[in-house]
């Protein structure tokens, strides 16, 4: 592993960031298994309540594909039916642990999928965001399969078909961001969210997450019938018990994470 992704633990949080701001934290081969590294770290530690993805300095979160090489950026195993970008967009699918973008500069092309594969993101009002991919001759295939769950359709087209960046507030607007703040109070504001996540509990969000992956893509009646379930196993948790017990006691839960 090369220092292209910084892997830190602070305190509850697994922080993942970016570590080329001379390329404006563009995505090569080293980025993306970065990244996969840093998620499957955070799921081995049980202290890990969150994951924060972020890039270094105040010019870029991402910026998409490194097109300095752009033989290698868009090379491809013909014998393989998946890519490394692809399978780190799935094991953010997967993941049980609730992760948060901060964005504290541009966004655009394979960034926009990092973006998009986490949970929850804040970003300064400065930040611009993107689709440009039409204008170098290829197109935000990978993006669109988690885009197009987030925001309304006629902007995804627009955002694609014409590859014009829009700014934060309208990015806010179609539902890429939780928090739009001044770059200030950027790191205030993502420190808020994580201590909105870290005092609830761990098994609640856990099994929550797992639950909200698996009914995606289920009718009604299918989402129905299998949260019933859920929530019934969920209530024989020990978090449950505690919870509940905290609760007519009138005190702060102190939770096993079981």
């Amino acid at each position: 592993m090369t220092d292209s992704v910084i892997l830190k633990k602070r305190g509850q949080a697994f922080w993942i960031t970016i570590n080329r701001p001379d390329k404006r934290n563009a995505i090569n081969g080293d980025v993306v298994a970065g990244i996969a590294k840093g998620y499957r770290d955070a799921h081995d530690d049980r202290d890990v309540r969150v994951i924060v993805l972020t890039g270094a300095g105040d010019k870029a979160f991402c910026a998409g594909a490194d097109l300095q090489n752009s033989g290698a950026a868009f090379a491809m195993d013909f014998a393989r039916p998946n890519v490394d970008y692809a399978d780190l967009l799935r094991l953010s699918q997967i993941a049980t642990k609730p992760s948060i973008a901060r964005v504290g500069g541009v966004c655009m092309a394979g960034g926009m999928g990092l973006l998009c594969m986490t949970d929850m993101a804040v970003a300064a009002d400065h930040v611009m965001f993107g689709l440009p991919e039409v204008k170098v001759g290829v197109f935000p295939m990978q993006v669109l399969s988690l885009l197009q769950s987030i925001a309304p359709r006629r902007l995804v087209n627009e955002w694609a078909l014409t590859g014009e960046p829009f700014d934060a507030k309208a990015a806010q607007a179609a539902g890429l961001l939780n928090y739009v703040v001044p770059s200030s109070e950027l790191d205030a504001k993502v420190d808020w969210l994580i201590g909105r996540i870290t005092d609830k509990s761990p098994t609640a969000i856990r099994r929550g997450k797992y639950a909200m992956h698996a009914i995606a893509s289920m009718s009604f009646d299918e989402s129905i019938a299998y949260t019933e379930s859920q929530i019934a196993l969920l209530a024989m948790t020990e978090d449950a018990r505690e919870g509940l017990k905290a609760f007519a006691e009138k005190r702060k839960p102190v939770w096993p994470g079981k």
